[in-house]
């Protein structure tokens, strides 16, 4: 009874947590984004895989505990793409972003860049988000190479476009001492970063505003195509794409210019690199939960903002879309 009390009913396909909440959500995506999953052995994972299909077709071993399905479906959706059926590559998985991820933010927040520097951690960090998505994509339809390679072209000039040129007007600003300077240069990668996932966002997904999303009724079922439900989803990721990157390019700053005047670290210069490490490591990986839960993955909407097709298609009030992540 206290087990069944403190973990809920398992439904496959389903999340554990109320979705309706942002707790809710945040316990979601902390579960998604779970380091822990990239240790799976081969073996966990066929494990995992069959005993979710001995339960979606009526022949589950006794004993089987809500708990133990709850944890396979989440090893399953770590590793497995759900539209293609296929492991998505380690590094490139929602629970390796913060771990791959967090070498990069290092490099981007490392003081006195160089031009040549950095291009090449905005390079490397559009390249690394760029492949995040595509591994991650929807796969129901058949997305063109091409928009991936616009994306990822269009994310990548903005970037390094306006890293680079923030770099030069502060270098150019006589008015600033050194070390005024050097603390402004640190908080470039944001803005760039940020502006960079909005075009990234809007070039690979830009093919949704004009074909629509689907729009799924209470019963899961695809009432129609909606562009206006597209551009809801695209505006919710763009936002969470901008608020991602706010505490992960700001905080660190704002701590090592406070930790770099302590007396100790002023006589242990050695120990920034491996403090600041920590710092990035820290902040990537409590922002990045908070960030994806600011909206449902599943949004609703109701029929009435939509288009008249839509309403005519259910009796409906509210309907369901995928908005990505």
């Amino acid at each position: 009874m206290a087990e069944s009390a403190a973990c809920p009913a398992f439904q496959l396909g389903r999340p554990r947590y109320d979705q309706g909440s942002f707790f809710g959500r945040l316990r979601h995506f902390v579960d998604i984004i779970d380091p822990s999953t990239l240790f799976v052995s081969e073996k966990r994972l066929k494990e995992c895989i069959k005993l979710l299909d001995d339960y979606k077709h009526g022949s589950l071993p006794p004993g089987v505990s809500d708990v133990q399905l709850w944890e396979a479906q989440k090893i399953k959706q770590a590793i497995i793409h759900p539209d293609t059926g296929e492991k998505i590559f380690m590094p490139f998985r929602m629970s390796g972003y913060v771990p791959f991820g967090t070498p990069i933010v290092i490099g981007l927040l490392l003081p006195n860049q160089t031009v040549v520097s950095t291009i090449i951690w905005q390079w490397l960090n559009q390249s690394h988000n760029a492949c995040v998505n595509y591994a991650n994509r929807n796969a129901t339809k058949p997305t063109p190479t091409s928009k991936f390679i616009q994306g990822y072209a269009g994310a990548v000039t903005s970037a390094v476009s306006i890293a680079v040129g923030l770099n030069v007007l502060i270098q150019k600003a006589n008015k600033l001492n050194p070390a005024t300077r050097m603390i402004i240069q640190r908080f470039v990668p944001f803005p760039a970063v940020a502006s960079a996932n909005i075009c990234n966002v809007g070039l690979m997904r830009h093919n949704e505003l004009s074909e629509g999303i689907d729009v799924l009724d209470n019963n899961g079922n695809i009432v129609g195509s909606s562009k206006i439900a597209a551009r809801h989803a695209i505006m919710e990721t763009a936002f969470t794409r901008v608020v991602l990157p706010m505490p992960i390019f700001v905080l660190p700053p704002i701590i090592m210019s406070y930790l770099e005047r302590l007396r100790f670290l002023q006589s242990n210069r050695r120990l920034l690199l491996p403090i600041h490490s920590v710092v990035c490591l820290v902040t990537f990986g409590l922002s990045l939960p908070v960030a994806i839960s600011l909206f449902p993955q599943m949004s609703q909407i109701e029929v009435s903002c939509l288009e008249p097709e839509i309403a005519m298609a259910t009796d409906c009030k509210v309907v369901t879309y995928n908005k990505g992540l």
